[in-house]
């Protein structure tokens, strides 16, 4: 089940950027497992990775590879995580690496392994082996609809959008694709996410618009509270658009943050409405607090609390799990008898307790909704953040019960 996401009829291609998609046999129904996406010579790429402690073989060689070679190929495979696979894993990654240079051309260190699916499991090379020269043959421009397909695993949704801005007259263009339903609370990255323009920009301010865009996007959602051990995300500028360098310095630079940031937020919002289970689509904004960070606290304390999801699911205004979860973050300071708690446009807690004009009725109204607004004013700074979540549905229990079935 999906709350109001569909798959994109149109996606723009990225000048400099060559996509492909086939299936090798990793995933047990013959669906499409490796995708390809070639980058030309002159683009600037940055990555941010997950910081789970049991990082998979594949990131740990995409870190090693990006700070010795400009990205020239990134190639991901869904259906086997290769993580917790210990050196074999390791060997094995760099092995498709090897296949992978050799079908293109470059040097292993310019290829980018990335790898989603089931963890513990060993990565079957001669899958790549055999089907690499027939997906690198294929190698198109408009093909991004089917790269997005290639890496879902318990996606039901294809998460891909594109955008266009005008800039001295001008056209850029930002494309991205995403996967990710489950084990979705992401650290420093989403599960997977490429995304690529064709503006032209300096590598580390290139970095430094990832970085803040994920802090603003990926890093801003949870499902279940669990970090994978294979998040990546992926930003490419080929510079090959009419427009000159992009710097911070101009007012072009607001214009371009401001639509990769569209774009990001869109890819990770449609995670959420495609998470596993799912049934609402729930934003949690913590305002007038003393920090970001304070703020950021307590938007995840709700959205992570089993009591505050099941309630969702059931459409149940118990408002008083809200509030026990807000009373347990982990922020100094917290004064509840100032705080207040809004449902929709509902006040549901004043000044620390039940507003004398709130109704059942009207919490039930909002609740009862398949997109759901949680505003927590804490009525202490100008600080203010966003995060995003799903319910806990019967089918989430048995979609993970069931995901080595």
């Amino acid at each position: 089940m999906t709350v109001n996401i569909s798959e994109p009829e149109k996606l723009l291609p990225i000048d400099g950027i060559r996509l492909a998609a086939g299936a090798a046999g990793i995933k047990k129904s013959g669906a499409t497992d490796i995708v390809l996406i070639e980058i030309c010579e002159g683009a600037r790429c940055s990555a941010v990775f997950t910081q789970n402690r049991f990082r998979a073989a594949p990131v740990l060689i995409s870190e090693k590879h990006i700070k010795q070679a400009s990205p020239r190929l990134l190639m991901i495979n869904s259906g086997n995580a290769n993580a917790g696979t210990g050196e074999s894993g390791y060997r094995n990654a760099v092995k498709t690496c090897e296949l992978a240079a050799a079908q293109l051309g470059c040097s292993v260190e310019e290829v980018l392994p990335f790898s989603t699916g089931v963890i513990g499991e060993h990565l079957p090379v001669e899958c790549f082996l055999n089907a690499l020269p027939s997906i690198v043959q294929s190698l198109a421009s408009d093909y991004w609809l089917s790269a997005a397909k290639g890496i879902m695993t318990t996606d039901t949704v294809a998460k891909a959008v594109s955008r266009q801005i005008e800039i001295d007259g001008e056209v850029i263009t930002i494309t991205g694709i995403a996967k990710g339903s489950g084990m979705i609370k992401p650290n420093m990255a989403t599960m997977l996410g490429y995304i690529a323009t064709d503006a032209a920009i300096d590598h580390a301010l290139l970095s430094d618009c990832l970085k803040s865009s994920v802090e603003s996007s990926f890093n801003s959602i949870t499902v279940d509270g669990d970090t994978s051990t294979n998040d990546s995300c992926v930003l490419i500028a080929t510079g090959r658009s009419a427009v000159s360098e992009i710097n911070k310095r101009d007012e072009r630079y607001e214009v371009f943050i401001k639509a990769l940031n569209e774009v990001m937020q869109f890819l990770a919002q449609a995670i959420i409405r495609d998470a596993e289970g799912v049934t609402k689509f729930v934003e949690i904004t913590v305002s007038s607090a003393e920090s970001y960070n304070d703020a950021k606290t307590v938007a995840y304390t709700v959205a992570h609390s089993p009591l505050v999801k099941t309630a969702l699911f059931a459409s149940d205004p118990n408002w008083g799990r809200i509030l026990a979860a807000v009373g347990r973050a982990e922020v100094d300071n917290i004064n509840v008898a100032s705080l207040s708690i809004f449902l929709g446009d509902v006040c549901i807690v004043k000044n620390g307790g039940r507003d004398p004009a709130y109704t059942e009725e009207a919490g039930q109204t909002v609740m009862s909704q398949d997109e759901i607004a949680i505003t927590i004013d804490m009525a202490q700074g100008d600080q203010q953040a966003t995060v995003w979540t799903s319910d806990l549905s019967y089918d989430y229990v048995k979609i993970n019960a069931e995901y080595r079935s």
